[in-house]
């Protein structure tokens, strides 16, 4: 069953999702506008964190390898501010990664799934995350696809993705009792781990 808006806050009050927004926010306390985050009706829309944003490049002689990542594919991007916001650029036809501000906290009869926002979808940006698995805990690292000729802004501390959460029967054995490798996950990128 997909959780909403009422079980996703009691879940949250509880230490499912930190820091919890209990109503969508689409105005700063300003009037400005933003990309929107917090609760909605059957989801949770998560904010990217501007501690950092990374992009893949090509190393002359290197091929990206998960068994064997080399960090020196990825490349630092500045975090740039006007009167818009605080953003990165995502260059055109590229991938990216950043990192969520909220910290999940899965219980094990709940698993999330992470989707795109319309916004960015319709900027030619694709969210690709991987699921949340029951009793999983940490900051996501989340993966952006620039399908677009054009570079695109990725707005930090405004909504970036939007998590859907499922509840099932308790599951056996969770994320965290398997102890998988990218448990408490800090709101950093976390590289692939063999």
């Amino acid at each position: 069953m997909i959780l909403n808006d009422t079980q996703i806050t009691e879940r949250a009050e509880a230490g499912m999702i930190s820091p919890f927004e209990p109503k969508l926010i689409r105005l700063t306390d300003n009037g400005e506008q933003v990309l929107s985050f917090g609760l909605s009706s059957f989801g949770y829309d998560l904010r990217l964190s501007p501690n950092e944003f990374k992009v893949f490049r090509h190393v002359p002689g290197t091929v990206v390898d998960p068994k064997k990542f080399n960090p020196k594919n990825l490349g630092n991007v500045a975090l740039e501010t006007d009167k818009s916001g605080s953003y990165f650029i995502l260059p055109a036809r590229s991938y990216g990664l950043g990192v969520a501000v909220e910290k999940l906290s899965l219980p094990t009869n709940t698993t999330a799934i992470c989707v795109g926002k319309s916004t960015y979808a319709r900027c030619g940006i694709i969210a690709n995350v991987t699921p949340a698995e029951a009793g999983w805990s940490g900051h996501l690292t989340l993966e952006f696809s620039n399908s677009s000729a054009a570079d695109c802004r990725i707005y930090a501390n405004e909504g970036i993705v939007q998590m859907l959460f499922f509840q099932g029967e308790p599951c056996a054995v969770s994320y965290k009792s398997r102890t998988g490798k990218y448990q408490d996950q800090e709101q950093k990128i976390t590289l692939p781990i063999v």
